[in-house]
């Protein structure tokens, strides 16, 4: 089975998170989720994003870097939002990468290197409508990733919410959170 470092989003590590965490591992899957924010957990996104903000997001991924450096190399890197920078950044320069999934977020692979690296398959999660995904450049990059990459896959949801696959804040989606699940744990199986 493979083993996942997965990465909260800006409210923290939720107890949606946790249950994403926790259905990976009912799968058979090993999951590590570090606490990138020492217990802060947050339930607008708001509040969430000033925390980061004020930590700054370099910290943010440098936690995500540190969180990695005792787990063995063939991880599979999981983001939701914000944690898509620490995720995308381990999946494109650490040796040894199995995967990546990139929920409601993707940077421009030239933020963390050249080009996504040959042998690493990804994938990228968001709605639509949503006006950070689809409005703020994401949807641009994973769309460039997607035209970029060996073996990438591009799934858009209907509708307009962010955080939507987790499901302790209000912007959870049942149904699209469950197709999220099901693609992800048939990823998971696929490089096992």
């Amino acid at each position: 089975m493979a083993e996942v470092l997965l990465f909260h989003h800006a409210c923290g590590l939720t107890a949606g998170v946790r249950e994403f965490a926790a259905t990976l591992e009912a799968a058979g899957h090993t999951v590590h989720a570090p606490d990138l924010y020492d217990g802060h957990v947050f339930d607008n996104l708001p509040d969430g994003v000033a925390y980061a903000e004020k930590a700054g997001f370099g910290t943010f991924v440098e936690g995500g870097k540190a969180a990695a450096l005792d787990l063995p190399a063939g991880l599979v890197y999981v983001g939701f939002s914000l944690g898509v920078l620490p995720a995308q950044s381990l999946a494109q320069t650490r040796e040894g990468a199995r995967g990546a999934v990139l929920i409601d977020a993707c940077a421009p692979v030239a933020e963390f290197g050249e080009a996504w690296p040959q042998g690493v398959p990804v994938q990228v999660h968001g709605m639509e409508a949503d006006e950070i995904f689809a409005g703020e450049g994401d949807l641009d990059a994973a769309r460039a990733l997607v035209g970029s990459a060996a073996d990438a896959e591009l799934f858009l949801y209907p509708g307009d919410r962010h955080n939507f696959a987790d499901p302790s804040l209000p912007s959870y989606d049942r149904a699209a959170a469950g197709l999220l699940t099901e693609r992800v744990l048939a990823f998971l199986d696929r490089l096992t």
